[in-house]
């Protein structure tokens, strides 16, 4: 019996992480549950599965909290603040962490975990974009094991030789030639770049085939996702810029790939489902039901692929930029990015006014050699106030 703490348990992935804990009651234990502001959502969670201590991230929200477990006559103790995130991240019961908290709030109760050796499953982006250097160090003198959850860095770790979790991959030593990343190029893949001049949010975040939040979908319009994703490849992997290619492939049936220097090609499919790589990870090495459907190929008919269009989505090229300019370059543009996708949410930016925020925003703020995580923090915050003055100037 695995205990698990599911930072974020209310977002999409902790909800997916829990739809399999339920599946396999006799092989995991809920110790804590976290959340943002999410007070009926936690509450409604506890019930189902009686974890030690449930903890809202904003700390105004303790009162509720007390109340709303008292009322439901739980056992759960309720937590509040970042300290305690970051306590129920690396206490001694725990075996592992899902670590789904969305943004820089994430950071620090990952890094956290990392340094008390937990098996982590690392959904947070967060923690690889803003301090992936950081980040991998905590990994390797803590002795954590590192599982990928986000689908296309699940499939590459499934389609490299064994990994323990805790030591940089050598791609030369395992014959790789190249990181193949997929993604389905968004609502837009097909459209002109003139032509997304009046596009409304609720049409970014229209995503063809996955189910997602606002601020990931409006990612995937932009394909900034996938620069994101590029820098976790990095450092997931140990992967220099020229050896990770995007590959546009519509119908998200393969989630990603690894060419090997032999001309093998190997690729991970699936249903575009969170569970499986969940399921995948909370397993490993060995593997449990997800709940997912089992991929259809003869209904899929056919896989398409293509290469991106760096002019329709030059968020590509600020991400590549980015990853080869090193320090805190990726903190940067991450910190941009939120700032841009939030304003566009809002109405206040139009959808191709959110990569000019953050090429200015990159361009005026000066990267860095990364030291340490208050000085991460520091530059996520300065990011934050440039790139606001840049929403308020009327970037388009």
């Amino acid at each position: 019996m695995r205990k698990l703490t599911i930072l974020g348990a209310t977002g999409s992935i902790g909800l997916s992480t829990l739809d399999v804990v339920r599946r396999h009651a006799d092989r995991y234990r809920v110790y804590a549950l976290t959340a943002h502001r999410d007070i009926a959502g936690l509450v409604h969670l506890c019930a189902e599965f009686k974890p030690e201590f449930a903890c809202v991230a904003d700390e105004s929200l303790l009162d509720a909290l007390v109340l709303a477990l008292h009322e439901q006559g739980s056992d759960t103790v309720p937590l509040a603040g970042a300290r305690s995130l970051e306590q129920l991240a690396c206490a001694a019961e725990v075996d592992v962490v899902m670590a789904a908290i969305v943004g820089s709030a994430g950071l620090a109760p990952t890094i956290a975990a990392a340094r008390a050796g937990k098996q982590i499953l690392l959904a947070n982006k967060e923690a690889l974009v803003m301090a992936g250097g950081l980040f991998m160090d905590a990994v390797t003198q803590g002795g954590a094991s590192l599982l990928p959850i986000d689908s296309e860095h699940n499939a590459i770790f499934q389609c490299l030789p064994y990994q323990n979790g805790s030591q940089a991959l050598n791609l030369d030593q395992v014959g790789v030639r190249r990181i193949l990343l997929t993604g389905s190029g968004g609502p837009f893949r097909t459209q002109q770049r003139t032509s997304l001049v009046n596009i409304s949010p609720a049409e970014a975040c229209r995503h063809p085939n996955w189910s997602m939040g606002q601020k990931i979908s409006v990612d995937s319009a932009t394909m900034m996702n996938k620069g994101l994703e590029i820098i976790e490849a990095h450092w997931l992997f140990n992967a220099p810029a020229d050896r990770i290619e995007v590959v546009v492939h519509p119908q998200s049936v393969i989630h990603s790939m690894v060419e090997y220097i032999d001309g093998s090609v190997l690729a991970q499919l699936g249903n575009p489902d969170m569970r499986t790589p969940i399921a995948q990870a909370l397993a490993f090495p060995e593997r449990i039901h997800s709940g997912v459907d089992f991929v259809d190929l003869i209904k899929a008919g056919r896989l398409d692929f293509e290469a991106p269009d760096f002019e329709r989505f030059p968020a590509l090229t600020l991400a590549y930029a980015a990853l080869r300019a090193g320090g805190t370059a990726a903190a940067i543009l991450h910190a941009a990015n939120e700032v841009a996708v939030e304003s566009f949410l809002n109405n206040r930016l139009s959808f191709l006014g959110m990569t000019s925020v953050i090429e200015q925003t990159l361009s005026e703020v000066q990267s860095a050699a990364v030291k340490s995580l208050e000085q991460i923090f520091e530059v996520d915050a300065e990011a934050r106030i440039v790139a606001r003055r840049f929403v308020e100037r009327g970037s388009h």
